[in-house]
């Protein structure tokens, strides 16, 4: 297969993790994390200079999950994962499970609607046109878990069980196409489960892990089909050149085991913020019904003793 569309040299050397790190940069995701990284910038400096803040765990959590994505797609990582299906499955991996958590806990979206100055009477602006987007049927039916499911599992055995993804990577056009793919079935997938930024479906805890693990196991079983697997699965990846000094079954292999590794580490990620989202959740709860006893000099306590009174009252 002629990757040439690529612009990159197929007689790789060997894969090491040191050549896999020097920069690379695809221009479409170089220009896109840069402009990520700018659109958050300007709306923490808009709020800040208002004297609202934005607490700077969030900004850390974006700019980590904007470098995941530069780290996978604007490295030579890019180029060996065009002959390597191990690292391939890396950039997919992290693109579609890691980056979108990371992105989802900055709370972009939020932001953006912090930010965002409010159009006048009878007129639309950006931040009116958003808040129409995340209450328009639309998002209802794609953040719905539904439609979000069985999109995550299709991405992954409709794709590389099929000859889609033997075209996807003929073109440098297919290629970044698949990877943004996977990085808006990551976000969408993750957005209703994370429950950080607004949105038209927000389940409440419990039914958020059920979500989260209702996805995952497809995830180890596919990983598991390609370490399994006698012969290669996908036909980009059959005849690595020479220059990489691999078996193609091996590579296969490793890809599965990538797979499957990471089908467990983001869900332990996304469960710890979820326990911790609860947590904070319940002990705001328990601070607001605090106030509210301090307001009321607690009638509701007095009211339930009495009410307690009167039923022993009667029993006697």
């Amino acid at each position: 297969m002629d990757h040439g569309g690529h612009g990159m040299n197929m007689d790789l050397p060997p894969f090491t993790l040191g050549r896999g790190l020097e920069f690379s940069a695809d221009p479409f995701f170089l220009i896109g994390c840069a402009v990520a990284l700018a659109l958050y910038g300007y709306g923490v400096v808009r709020l800040r200079r208002r004297g609202d803040g934005w607490p700077v765990n969030r900004i850390v959590l974006f700019v980590i999950g904007v470098l995941s994505i530069a780290l996978v797609m604007c490295t030579r990582l890019n180029d060996y994962g065009m002959v390597m299906f191990s690292v391939h499955m890396v950039q997919h991996m992290v693109i579609s499970m890691v980056s979108p958590i990371l992105l989802l806990l900055g709370a972009p979206v939020t932001l953006a609607l912090r930010a965002l100055p409010v159009a006048g009477r009878g007129s639309t602006g950006p931040r009116e046109l958003l808040l129409k987007l995340l209450h328009s049927r639309y998002m209802k039916i794609i953040t719905h878990p539904v439609f979000t499911i069985p999109l995550f599992i299709a991405s992954l055995y409709g794709l590389y069980f099929t000859p889609l993804f033997d075209f996807l990577m003929e073109s440098k056009t297919g290629h970044i196409a698949m990877m943004v793919h996977f990085l808006a079935v990551g976000l969408v997938f993750f957005w209703p489960i994370m429950g950080v930024d607004p949105g038209p479906h927000r389940p409440g805890y419990v039914m958020r892990m059920l979500e989260l693990f209702a996805g995952m196991p497809f995830h180890a079983f596919f990983g598991i089909a390609l370490m399994m697997a006698s012969q290669p699965m996908v036909k980009a990846y059959e005849n690595p050149p020479a220059s990489l000094g691999i078996d193609a079954l091996g590579d296969q292999s490793a890809a599965g085991g990538i797979a499957w590794a990471f089908s467990e580490i983001p869900s332990v990620l996304v469960l710890i913020a979820l326990v911790f989202q609860w947590y904070r959740s319940d002990q705001r709860t328990a601070k607001r019904s605090d106030r509210a006893a301090d307001r009321d000099g607690d009638q509701e306590l007095k009211a339930y003793n009495a009410y307690l009174a009167s039923l022993q009252a009667r029993g006697q």
